[in-house]
């Protein structure tokens, strides 16, 4: 998209209006399921004449290849370690002949992007923004002193976020051996310089219960920031509960419209069906309205509930009156679902009646704001049909009627086994550290923290001795704030009957949200 982006930009300004696209050497840098990978060009050898070298070490899961074809890279992939990435890269796409010692391009070449200096200028570190190491530089050069200026100022690092590691050292070295400290660093959103405690405090003390009554207290020179709306919106709304100023223009736009925006800017709909239980009725009322609406897609979703996609937003009020059922709270940064397997009373092994407890939580915690989305599950035998162990917050039946609490796991982009918080004698005892956990997390997560960072980031010890021994004295302020959360909770898609704005639901231009 840069390269054609360039031809374009020399045809429309006259520039260069012989410029052609002639195609694009493609190189990708990611992380799968925790692993870096880098990837260019060719895998392996497709004609007579390419060579091939490799080197795999299983032991430590890291894995070289490079393709040389008429003594230049054609291709290479890295796994495992990826500290070759960008003298291949830099290689792969300049075309340059390669040393007679080919090993030296998977070992020690000069150019290692551990050392900083050895890269050229026009190296292109940020391939998502198209950001070279001399315009890095120069940003340090003109007082970006620390990694988070520089990045702010160049956008390198604010795409996949892979090349941080490499924009980090660039910076450093820039600002000759350490970067500064950058203060907004632990700032909870960037126009607002104040960790999340310290805006709390001050939330509180000045009675701001709007997000612009923030901005106009609390930012510098009162100056609204776009990307901090989102963040403080949520905040607020956790701390006033119905006391919240809503404005509509701190929202995204999957909240003001309480529905899931796809690619193609139609909508996704997905009504709440408790603890993935549904009825016959429930079935064949989804089924007509996706066929009065001319649903493309219905779709069974991971945390057992129906999608239907492909709704286009001025449907979505006359939908969810057909539906007539409450929203499933599957856009938001939000409690989302309860994941349950069949429990006690149908399956052979069946320990507890996980289908009742994950009703009862989804029933009290439904649609409670957080600073990332929070997904539950509820299994009645550690044979974990239901995939608690890796939840925000999973629970398993054991032996003698008693119930395991895990936080902080996670199966997606992250996956990680949560992190045992109690063990409790009965479902109501779940329910009421459910809801404690949640409110801590709550409250002391960075904006878009999910559990599964949080939990190891504060520690299991800490977050258990607080939320189950009540080590710092606050369970019942905590019990509390839950409480008043639940109590002011609303359906969103109760504006079906009153829209909040004229053109809330009003149809879009093609491509515009």
């Amino acid at each position: 998209m840069w390269e054609q982006a360039k031809v374009l930009a020399g045809h429309v300004t006259g520039a260069d209006p012989a410029a052609a696209y002639h195609g694009t050497r493609t190189a990708t840098r990611l992380k799968v399921a925790g692993v870096d990978v880098a990837s260019m060009g060719l895998r392996e050898a497709e004609r007579d004449g390419d060579e091939t070298v490799v080197f795999a070490e299983p032991a430590r899961g890291v894995y070289r290849s490079a393709v040389v074809r008429d003594g230049r890279l054609a291709g290479a992939t890295l796994v495992g370690d990826v500290r070759r990435a960008a003298l291949l890269t830099r290689l792969y796409h300049e075309g340059v002949a390669l040393p007679d010692d080919r090993a030296a391009l998977l070992f020690d070449a000069p150019g290692d992007e551990d050392d900083p200096a050895a890269l050229p200028g026009d190296l292109q570190v940020c391939n998502c923004n198209g950001v070279t190491k001399a315009a890095l530089t120069e940003a340090v050069h003109s007082g970006c002193r620390t990694v988070g200026a520089a990045m702010e100022a160049t956008r390198a690092g604010k795409g996949c976020g892979s090349c941080k590691p490499l924009v980090t050292r660039i910076v450093e070295r820039a600002a000759g051996g350490k970067a500064d400290e950058d203060p907004a660093a632990d700032w909870y959103v960037p126009g607002v310089p104040m960790t999340k405690q310290q805006l709390m405090e001050a939330v509180r003390r000045l009675g701001l219960r709007s997000v612009s009554a923030v901005f106009a207290a609390l930012a510098p020179a009162g100056r609204e920031d776009a990307r901090s709306k989102m963040g403080l919106a949520s905040l607020l709304r956790m701390m006033w509960g119905g006391e919240y100023v809503d404005e509509r223009d701190a929202r995204f736009i999957n909240d003001r419209v309480h529905a899931n925006i796809q690619k193609d800017g139609t909508f996704s709909v997905v009504p709440q069906l408790k603890g993935g239980v549904t009825t016959p009725a429930q079935l064949r009322r989804i089924a007509d309205v996706a066929d009065k609406y001319e649903v493309p897609m219905v779709k069974l979703t991971g945390g057992q509930r129906i999608d239907l996609l492909g709704v286009r937003k001025e449907d979505l009020p006359a939908m969810w009156a057909d539906l007539g059922m409450p929203s499933g709270w599957a856009y938001g940064k939000s409690f989302r679902t309860v994941k349950t397997c069949v429990g006690a009373d149908f399956c052979r092994f069946g320990l507890g009646d996980s289908t009742a407890l994950g009703i009862a939580l989804e029933e009290r915690y439904q649609g409670i704001e957080g600073p990332g989305k929070m997904k539950l599950a509820v299994t009645g035998c550690p044979r974990n049909c239901a995939e608690a162990y890796v939840k925000d917050l999973g629970v398993v039946a054991i032996e003698g009627g008693r119930w395991e609490l895990y936080v902080g796991g996670a199966a997606g982009a992250h996956v990680r086994k949560g992190d045992l918080l109690a063990t409790v004698s009965t479902s109501d005892e779940v329910v009421v550290l459910t809801g404690r956990f949640l409110q801590y997390y709550r409250e002391t997560a960075n904006w878009l923290e999910r559990t599964y960072a949080w939990v190891p980031r504060l520690g299991i010890d800490h977050i258990r001795a607080v939320v189950v021994d009540d080590s710092e004295d606050i369970a019942a302020r905590l019990d509390a704030s839950m409480a008043a959360s639940v109590a002011a909770y609303r359906d969103p898609w109760l504006e079906r009957v009153e829209a909040a704005t004229p053109g809330q639901f009003r149809a879009s231009l093609p491509g515009q949200p």
